[in-house]
């Protein structure tokens, strides 16, 4: 089977796309889904996010959720608001987030591919939120989450949807976060043959965001002996854009903080500053303490140059600051560590330290893409919450069908 393949999606009727477009099911509480139906009988949440039409409190992962999905899909399909490819075909998908603009390719991905290492993970996945991911795709029998792979830029590929992009999209929504999406359908039988052929004969495609999705999607096809791929939005890596993902951190581990500032001197050189602290380089951090910033550079000696995890930003914040100084030894499951992407900004770091629920914040330079690329290519994991991906898919613009 090819690294990807065309195929007969469902979509929004058109003129209808708006009024279907919604954010990725993960990013919002079920409160926050909640309001963001009001008044909104077609957002696709009601599918993705389908516990906002049954009562409050209802468990995400109840089986009646899962049910209520279904008859929502239905719903819509029944009144036209979404309707399926006459034939396989890709679609290019624009985002626009200010200044910033990437264009990809929507595809179904080889199951196969991923399975045999082609497609490359860079996280491990929780059980949990793997089986969610499993139900939701039985229940609907249709994909409706898209994968967020990359692939290392290259012209044959780029100046092709570089040349699509230049004409007028068929899909051209403004989501009300600011973002725009855009998406043209290809049907021509040459151009599908000319992007299957060159993405064929890239070495590897990446997972940047969707984990569970594709490990999902993955079981679901193996438990019907299926080569059915995963719905997936594919980027060149020179277009995304990775911001910082930030830890705040609910106390200091029985110590002040003048005697953790005392330690912190062992290993980094410690400048108060007058102003928010945003990392401009690797192995710099930012530190929010008993309202005061500090700059934390740490010792270039410290840090290995041989392994591609170990001399991750992350990786070192963690193995030299909050593991030993403030007994955080698995961020995973230790409740007293959060993560806060940084589209929210320092702004979010010092209120949640103000308001009294943090002792500390730390911000962090950005992840590249050279550095998850390079993690995945020798086979290991990064630290959990290493990446924050901006601008987000939608959900409902494109979904696979599994036939």
């Amino acid at each position: 089977m090819s690294l990807i393949t065309p195929f007969a999606g469902l979509r929004p009727a058109p003129e209808r796309a708006a009024e279907v477009a919604a954010p990725p099911y993960d990013v919002m509480s079920a409160a926050e889904a909640r309001r963001m139906v009001e008044g909104r009988p077609w957002s696709f949440l009601h599918i993705s996010r389908a516990e906002v039409d049954l009562p409050e409190g209802t468990d995400p992962y109840a089986p009646e959720v899962y049910a209520k999905a279904r008859e929502n899909l239905d719903r819509m399909l029944d009144a036209g608001v979404l309707v399926r490819d006459a034939a396989p075909c890709y679609s290019v998908y624009r985002l626009t987030m200010g200044e910033h603009r990437q264009i990809g390719l929507v595809a179904s991905a080889s199951v196969a591919a991923y399975d045999a290492g082609r497609i490359k993970k860079h996280e491990f996945t929780r059980p949990a939120k793997e089986d969610d991911r499993v139900r939701q795709i039985e229940a609907l029998s249709a994909q409706t989450g898209p994968v967020f792979l990359v692939y290392r830029a290259t012209s044959a590929i780029d100046d092709l949807l570089a040349q699509v992009g230049a004409t007028k999209p068929e899909v051209d929504v403004t989501a009300t976060d600011g973002v725009r999406h855009e998406l043209w359908t290809l049907t021509d039988p040459a151009l599908i043959a000319q992007l299957t052929d060159a993405f064929e004969a890239l070495d590897a495609l990446y997972i940047a965001d969707g984990h569970h999705r594709s490990a999902a999607a993955s079981r679901v096809a193996a438990s019907r002996s299926s080569d059915t791929g995963f719905l997936s939005v594919i980027f060149p890596h020179d277009q995304m854009r990775i911001l910082d993902y930030n830890r705040v951190i609910r106390d200091l581990n029985g110590q002040e903080p003048e005697h953790l500032l005392e330690q912190l001197a062992a290993s980094f050189q410690v400048e108060p500053s007058a102003e928010p602290v945003k990392p401009a380089q690797p192995g710099e951090f930012g530190l929010y303490l008993d309202s005061r910033w500090y700059r934390l550079t740490l010792d270039p000696r410290l840090i290995p140059t041989d392994d591609p995890v170990a001399r991750l930003d992350v990786s070192l914040l963690q193995n030299h600051l909050i593991g030993p100084m403030l007994g955080i030894e698995d961020p995973r499951r230790d409740d007293r560590i959060e993560f806060v992407g940084g589209i929210r900004g320092l702004g979010e770091l010092v209120r949640r330290v103000d308001s009294g629920e943090m002792a500390i914040a730390l911000a962090l330079h950005p992840t590249s893409m050279d550095d998850l690329m390079a993690v995945a290519d020798a086979g290991h994991v990064m630290p959990p919450k290493s990446t924050w991906f901006e601008p987000k898919l939608a959900d409902g613009l494109v979904s696979l069908v599994l036939d």
